[in-house]
């Protein structure tokens, strides 16, 4: 079959949608992430560029469940953990469950991980627990 021409592809398609969510277009991340799918099914990464996809536009809910998919199949998958621990700790239930996840995160072996769960952990203390303003409550 010509796909498998391009299976050294993968990795480049997967970089190259990350890179276009971080550009916020989504149009280009989600064809780049499907190639990357179709390519190698097995793999991963392109459920993870999916759900990191949702957490940038701020859909938690859709993120979690592709983290959790992730997960699934990969329990000691240290990114995906640290991606779903972001979002729960964004979600007004599940903060407490979400910083949890993150602290889990600071001892991965991966220095890009444990940054940004360490960044993660700092925005929640700073912005998601404040004290309320005068417009609402916040947990």
């Amino acid at each position: 079959m010509a796909i498998k021409k391009y299976k050294d592809d993968f990795i480049l398609l997967v970089e190259a949608g990350f890179i276009a969510v971080n550009q916020a277009d989504e149009d280009a991340a989600l064809k780049l992430f499907k190639a990357a799918e179709l390519l190698d099914p097995t793999n991963v990464l392109p459920k993870i560029g999916f759900g990191y996809l949702h957490l940038h536009k701020l859909e938690l809910k859709q993120a979690v469940k592709y983290f959790e998919e992730v997960l699934d199949k990969d329990p000691h998958n240290d990114m995906a953990k640290a991606f779903m621990g972001l979002c729960l700790s964004m979600m007004p239930n599940t903060i407490n469950k979400g910083e949890k996840i993150l602290e889990q995160s600071m001892k991965s072996k991966d220095p890009l991980v444990k940054k940004m769960a360490g960044s993660a952990i700092d925005f929640v203390e700073r912005f998601v627990k404040k004290n309320p303003g005068p417009a609402g409550k916040s947990e």
